[in-house]
């Protein structure tokens, strides 16, 4: 048994899992998420007329992606601390480019606790030496990040992931899933992973890491609107055993640029309404203990900065609606409080 077992490790260090309160499992506060060979890339000013579009085609704005603005990233904050947040878990992995030390600010101006992340994204966003490493190799850089912190900091991940995967996923990518587990059963950790953008990357996923031997109870399905487009998808996956993540509340655009700019066709996203439907369908199948919510902004026009709906906007408007649609206290507890804290705890 570690000090860190039946903790939750946020950026400013080890806490009860009762302070933790309402949580956002799945943000980007401070960082860049601009590829790697579109880097360094001057920044689109956002305009009136420009910021719609700019916004429906994120992936490829120049700019768009990166959130390495600290003063900015704290007004976010402050403001979503005054809207009723208590916690946020910041899944940018190392690869994307991920401020600690800016975090670290965040969190003690605002009052957030906010825990930040080991892992590694997609084969895109890894560099040559960082593609050729081993499971083990990986395993053990991860554990590090837990157990000391990252680089020279002092500030330690409390969750392993967004672990990236592509679709189809690549040798490198199951790599860190079997790395990601393997970290997972080491330190007690909780695993987020982000699956490739087609309906079979969330079972394919789900039957390694099962194979694998990870605790599927304190496993994140990511992104799971973008990938399941029926209730009946949704259960089947929460019959794993695992948690399902809807994750990007308040992109309510049927377009999802980045599969397009990927090759891909045009992806019908859900919208608001329909990622509460799901969760309505999954809570009556016997899964609200399967369940958590955040909106996944790591786009400068979804900030309230530029003009979007902001860390925020399921404190002001999704959690009144759910009230509206029946969800009950109890309920909603489950979803913001009770998941997060269970999933977040050292074990």
């Amino acid at each position: 048994m570690s000090a860190r077992t039946g903790k939750v490790q946020t950026v400013l260090g080890l806490i009860d899992p009762t302070e933790l309160g309402t949580t956002l499992m799945h943000e980007h506060i401070v960082g860049d998420y601009t590829p790697p060979d579109r880097r360094p890339e001057p920044a689109l000013p956002i305009t009136m007329e420009e910021r719609w579009q700019m916004d429906y085609e994120w992936v490829v704005m120049p700019g768009n992606v990166n959130l390495l603005a600290r003063e900015v990233a704290l007004r976010e904050m402050q403001l979503l601390a005054k809207e009723g947040g208590r916690s946020v878990v910041e899944v940018t992995t190392p690869g994307l480019v991920l401020d600690v030390e800016g975090l670290k600010m965040i969190a003690e101006k605002t009052g957030l606790h906010i825990v930040c992340s080991t892992g590694r994204y997609t084969q895109q966003f890894m560099s040559l030496s960082d593609y050729g490493k081993t499971v083990d190799e990986l395993v053990k850089k991860f554990i590090r990040e837990i157990e000391v912190g990252h680089r020279d900091t002092g500030v330690k991940a409390g969750i392993i992931g967004e672990i990236g995967c592509s679709w189809p996923w690549t040798d490198a990518e199951k790599r860190s899933v079997q790395a990601g587990v393997a970290t997972q059963k080491h330190t007690g950790a909780p695993l987020t992973i982000h699956p490739g953008r087609n309906a079979d990357a969330p079972f394919d996923i789900i039957k390694l890491v099962k194979a694998e031997g990870a605790d599927l109870t304190r496993t994140i399905m990511c992104h799971v609107e973008r990938r399941l487009f029926s209730v009946e998808e949704c259960v089947r996956l929460a019959d794993y055993g695992c948690v399902l993540e809807f994750d990007v509340f308040g992109s309510e655009q049927s377009r999802h640029s980045q599969n397009v700019d990927a090759g891909g066709v045009d992806l019908i996203m859900a919208s608001d309404g329909n990622r509460i439907m799901a969760i309505r369908g999954l809570i009556d199948a016997g899964h609200v203990d399967r369940v958590v919510i955040s909106h996944d902004i790591a786009q400068r026009t979804r900030q309230r900065a530029g003009g979007g709906h902001g860390y925020g906007h399921i404190y002001r408007n999704i959690l009144p609606m759910m009230r509206r649609h029946g969800f009950t206290e109890n309920e909603l507890d489950a979803i913001m409080v009770r998941n997060p804290a269970r999933l977040l705890t050292f074990v």
